[in-house]
C-alpha cells in the first residue's frame, strides 16, 4: 500500500503540470473576466485553451522522444567511432575503416573519412618500408656474397707474391695487406649476419642455461688464439656455484665471441684480459688493457659486430655497461 501511495505521489509530482494547470487557469481567467458565473462560451473558450495546453503538451513530449532518440544515435555513432580508434599501439595491425554514408555527410562521417583516410596513409608507409627493408636486406646479402669473389683473388695474388723475392718491407706489406683482407671479409660476415638477425631470419630459442658453463666452453674455445697473441687471460669462473639465465644459448656465445674477437682485434697490446663470472651479481664482466674504445663503437655507431651484440642483449633483457678509458675497457652483461 505504500508503495502505490509512493508511485501515485511520484505521478502527481510529474504530472502537476497537465493535471492542475487547467484548473487554475481556469480561476485566473474568472477572476480577469470579473465573473461570478461560468457561462457557456467561458466554458468553450476554456475547452480550446485547455486542448491548447494538451497540444502544447504533447509537443513538448514528442519533441523530448525525437531529441532522445536523434542523440541516442548521434551517441551510438560516436562510441562506435571511438572503439574503431582506441586500439592498442603493440598491435601489428592497423584498426578496420568505418562504414561512412557518401551521398549526404554529415561532421560524423568526415570525421570518419578522416579517420578511414589516416588509416590508408598508415598501411601504405608500412608497406613502403617493408619493401624498402627488404630491398635494403637483399642489397646487403648480395653485395657480401659478390664481394667474396675479389677478395679471394686478391688473397690468392698475394700467396703468389709470398713466393716471389721481394725486400723485408714488400713481405711486411704483403702480410699487412693479407691481414686487411681478412679483416674486410669479417665485417661483410659481420655486416651480413646482423642483416639476417634484425631481419628475424636467425632463429631465437631462448631457454634456462646455466651461464658459468657456457663462458667456460667459450673462454676454452678462445684459449689457443690468446695463448697466440700472447695475451695474459685472467680468469674467474666459480667451480661450484652458478646461475641461470632465461637464453638462446648461441646467441649468448655469439655475444661472448665478438667481445673476445674485439680484444684481440683492439687490445690485443695490453697483453692482458680479465674474464669474471660474478654469481652473486649475477654478471659477466670482460675487460682488457687496451687503448680504449669510445662510447659509440660499443653502442652501434662504428663495429657493426658489437652492434649485433648489442641487439642481442636488448632481445634476451640483458645489458652491457660499457666503461672504456685509456687504461683499457671493461664491458659487463647483466640483467636489464
Amino acid at each position: 500500500m505504500k508503495q502505490n501511495r509512493s508511485l501515485f505521489r511520484r505521478f502527481l509530482k510529474g504530472h502537476f503540470l497537465f493535471i492542475f494547470l487547467p484548473p487554475i487557469v481556469l480561476i485566473f481567467f474568472s477572476a480577469f473576466a470579473g465573473f461570478s458565473d461560468i457561462h457557456e462560451k467561458d466554458l468553450n473558450t476554456l475547452n480550446l485553451f485547455y486542448v491548447m495546453i494538451l497540444l502544447f503538451g504533447f509537443i513538448i513530449v514528442a519533441f523530448v522522444i525525437i531529441s532522445w532518440l536523434f542523440f541516442l544515435r548521434l551517441r551510438k555513432r560516436l562510441i562506435h567511432l571511438q572503439e574503431a580508434m582506441s586500439f592498442s599501439a603493440n598491435h601489428n595491425s592497423f584498426p578496420k575503416p568505418i562504414s561512412v554514408l557518401t551521398d549526404r555527410m554529415d561532421e560524423i562521417d568526415q570525421l570518419g573519412s578522416s579517420f578511414n583516410w589516416m588509416i590508408q596513409q598508415l598501411e601504405d608507409s608500412r608497406r613502403r618500408e617493408y619493401e624498402e627493408e627488404l630491398l635494403r636486406h637483399r642489397l646487403i646479402a648480395n653485395l657480401s656474397h659478390d664481394l667474396r669473389t675479389p677478395l679471394t683473388i686478391l688473397r690468392g695474388h698475394i700467396t703468389r707474391l709470398h713466393k716471389e723475392s721481394i725486400s723485408l718491407e714488400g713481405q711486411n706489406s704483403l702480410t699487412e695487406m693479407n691481414q686487411t683482407i681478412t679483416r674486410v671479409g669479417d665485417l661483410m660476415d659481420d655486416l651480413l649476419s646482423y642483416t639476417l638477425l634484425t631481419s628475424g631470419k636467425h632463429p631465437f630459442g631462448p631457454t634456462s642455461t646455466d651461464i658459468v658453463r657456457l663462458v667456460r666452453a667459450s673462454v676454452a674455445a678462445w684459449y689457443p688464439a690468446f695463448e697466440e697473441k700472447e695475451i695474459q687471460l685472467d680468469v674467474d669462473l666459480p667451480t661450484e656455484e652458478t646461475f641461470y639465465w632465461e637464453v638462446d644459448p648461441k646467441w649468448m656465445t655469439r655475444v661472448l665471441d665478438n667481445l673476445f674477437q674485439n680484444i684481440l682485434r683492439h687490445a690485443a697490446e695490453g697483453k692482458y684480459a680479465n674474464i669474471v663470472v660474478d654469481v652473486e651479481k649475477e654478471q659477466i664482466i670482460v675487460a682488457d688493457r687496451g687503448p680504449g674504445m669510445d662510447n659509440s663503437s660499443y653502442e652501434g655507431g662504428a663495429g657493426i659486430g658489437l652492434s649485433t651484440s648489442n641487439y642481442m642483449l636488448k632481445k634476451m633483457k640483458l645489458k652491457a655497461d660499457f666503461t672504456s678509458s685509456e687504461n683499457g675497457t671493461r664491458v659487463a652483461i647483466g640483467r636489464a
